[in-house]
């Protein structure tokens, strides 16, 4: 896998996800709510690929997170997972107590950049990925 120089933090939801990419030298390149839509998912992806290759690092490996994890193995983007149990111990590392949305998604992205071995890899396989756009396609109907 090439050096990230893009670590994208996505604490995924039913309806919205909160996504905080960090460059690397952990500049907040974005802190914004991602709604769960594919067209609005691949355009934040493609915007931060531009800038160097990009690491995509979810909360959750499936379920809700598996439209932008689909989406970000065909667009080439390299994912991983961030076991929840590590994410609440460097959470306890940062400062503030109360748990957002904001907050988890930089925690993750800030993990995946200074913790690299904290990380799991994820793949898809492409029967998955060929349901998920489909279903995509209905919703977009």
């Amino acid at each position: 896998m090439t050096q990230p120089e893009i670590y994208l933090g996505l604490d995924v939801g039913k309806t919205n996800h909160h996504a905080t990419a960090l460059n690397a030298t952990g500049k907040k390149l974005w802190d914004k709510p991602l709604p769960q839509s594919e067209p609005k998912i691949r355009e934040l992806f493609a915007k931060l690929s531009q800038t160097g290759p990009l690491l995509l690092v979810v909360d959750q490996p499936k379920t809700i997170s598996a439209l932008p994890v689909a989406i970000a193995q065909d667009m080439g983007i390299h994912i991983a997972y961030l076991p929840g149990l590590t994410i609440r111990r460097v959470a306890d590392l940062h400062p503030g107590e109360a748990k957002t949305d904001a907050r988890d998604a930089f925690i993750i992205a800030e993990t995946a950049r200074t913790m690299p071995h904290t990380l799991h890899s994820i793949t898809v396989a492409e029967k998955t990925t060929a349901e998920l756009s489909m279903l995509c396609g209905f919703d977009d109907d």
